[in-house]
Parts: structure tokens; sequence; C-alpha cells
């Protein structure tokens, strides 16, 4: 007798990362705009490189080769986080019908989804330490700003180590194309391309009075203005730039929510997961239906070198 195999039924149900990488992607530009790869551990670890230094390179005819010393590379490492998110039905809350929806489960479940993916964001840009966590404290990435060191234009008293360590905030200021334009060349020294700027709405609207070259694109199709999509033309090549609402968003006060601007390469920015988006289905103790979403990543910073953050600005 024929087996009934997955390869010819009808109706499986999708596979859950691909969903929550699809939805609202304009909302969380950070996390649906760097590459994803796969931890191994709680502790995950990666590796960064440069360059030697440029020399003056001219040989003698015949002459021995001269071998200089290798640096070898640096070992960099952040702590996977664990987020859930939690929904539970009542068997009654199923049975009745409910207008605007078909299945309650169904409808609390999506709306979890993107509410999880908003709480990674968020977590992926505030200025909180990696920490290893124990048996009642929870683990803790280290976000995006405790990860820059080099290219860094920070208010009065403002200072960051890198390397996972947290930021102290200096004296708030405006927000200034001097400021980008001095990071954009600090990047470029160093090697980076960035192409995108990561601002709050507020500095959203003071980078769009920048003289320097804030466009916005014409679709040529349909003849519509896309203000959705902002470019800056600057000396070292074209940015977008892209408001985020969840920079600084739930770990500072209501002052520093969005200080940060992050001008990112984002080709050295990655989230790796220890464990994807999953689904699951806890045994059942009550009369109601009851699920549980959860991810395990954490932020790899390939090389902060090629980015850089403006911090301490104002935000209103």
């Amino acid at each position: 007798m024929a087996k009934y195999q997955t390869y010819t039924t009808i109706g499986i149900r999708e596979d859950l990362a691909d969903i929550i990488y699809s939805i609202s992607p304009t909302e969380t530009p950070f996390m649906s705009g760097v590459a994803k790869t796969k931890a191994t551990n709680t502790l995950h670890q990666w590796q960064t490189d440069a360059l030697a230094a440029v020399a003056a390179n001219a040989a003698v005819e015949g002459a021995d080769i001269s071998y200089g010393t290798m640096s070898p590379t640096v070992l960099e490492t952040n702590y996977t986080q664990i987020s859930t998110k939690g929904i539970q039905v009542t068997a009654t809350n199923e049975a009745v019908t409910s207008a605007g929806r078909n299945n309650e489960m169904a409808y609390q479940v999506a709306k979890a989804a993107k509410e999880l993916k908003r709480d990674m964001e968020t977590a992926l840009l505030s200025n909180v330490a990696k920490a290893a966590g124990d048996a009642s404290t929870a683990r803790k990435l280290g976000g995006a700003p405790t990860w820059f060191e080099t290219n860094v234009d920070a208010g009065a008293s403002g200072s960051g180590a890198g390397n996972g360590a947290i930021r102290t905030d200096g004296t708030q200021r405006a927000f200034t194309e001097t400021q980008l334009k001095g990071i954009l060349v600090k990047c470029y020294n160093q090697g980076g391309n960035p192409n995108m700027i990561m601002v709050n709405a507020f500095n959203k609207q003071k980078l769009s009075g920048f003289t320097g070259g804030s466009t916005r694109f014409d679709a040529a199709e349909d003849r519509r203005l896309i203000t959705s999509i902002d470019v800056y033309e600057s000396d070292f090549g074209t940015m977008q730039v892209a408001p985020n609402r969840f920079i600084r968003g739930a770990n500072s006060t209501s002052a520093k929510i969005g200080q940060d601007a992050h001008i990112l390469d984002m080709e050295y920015w990655a989230v790796s997961f220890l464990r994807d988006f999953s689904l699951q289905t806890p045994a059942q103790t009550a009369d109601a239906d009851q699920r549980f979403m959860v991810a395990e990543y954490t932020l790899e910073s390939r090389n902060e070198k090629a980015s850089g953050l403006i911090t301490d600005l104002t935000t209103s």
C-alpha cells in the first residue's frame, strides 16, 4: 500500500521563519536589511581582520625577500538573546463568532509575530551591553551602539569602548551635516563604504534639511513621487536614508530614545540565529488554546570600522 507522504499533502503550513521575515519589512529596516547567519552556541564567535598599513614598497633587484610579522585575526563574541511571545485564547473565545476574523488564534499569532520582530529590532539597536546571564538572569546581546569604537561622533563626556560594552552617554546636541560628513570621511579612511543612514523620525526631518544631497526618487513608470525612499548623495557615494522607530526604543529615558544616527555599511552586520523563529504548542493545562513564539539570536558586528555612529543627538 502506498504511503501518504508530505510530498503529496495539500495544505501544509508555511515555514514560520519565512512568514516572520516578510512581515512589515519597512518597519524593521535594520533586521530586514542585514544578513542572516547561523550561531552554534550561546556565546557566538566570529573573526575580524584588516589589511596592513600602506608601505613604501620598492625592492632592490635580486635582493632577499623581507618577511614581516603576520597579524592574527581578532576574535569577537556576542551572547544570544531569547525573545518570546505567548498567546492564549480561551476555548470560548475560539468558539464564538468574531467580527473581522474567522480564527482568533490565527489572528493573535499573526499579531504576535509582528510584535516579536519589533522587539528584536529594538534589542539590536539598543545601548545594552552583552551579558552571559545565569539561572535567574536573561542573557542579553550587545546592541549596535555598543560595538562602535573607531568612527564615532559623541557629545561632551560621551564615550564607549566597543566590543559589546555599554556606551556612556554625553551631552545631547542637534544633528548637523558637519557631523555626518565627518563620520563619512572617517569611514572612508578606514576602508568602509556606508550605504545606509538610519535615524529616528525627528532626525530624519533634520537630515532632510541638509544641503549636501537629500534626494527623492521619481517613479517614471507611473509619475509618482515615492517619498518613502530618500537618498543622501555624499562625496563617497549614495546612501539610503531609513527612518527607524526603534533606535534606543526600550532601554533609555524618553529624551534619549532615538538619539543615535547609524551610518552603516550593511555588509558588515548580521543577525545570527541559534534558534530560528518557531511557533510552539505547550501542554494544555487550562480551557484555552496556547501557543508561544520564540527566537534565539544575536548581533554580529563583522567589522565596526566599516560603519559609524553619531550619538547624543537631540530628539525633539
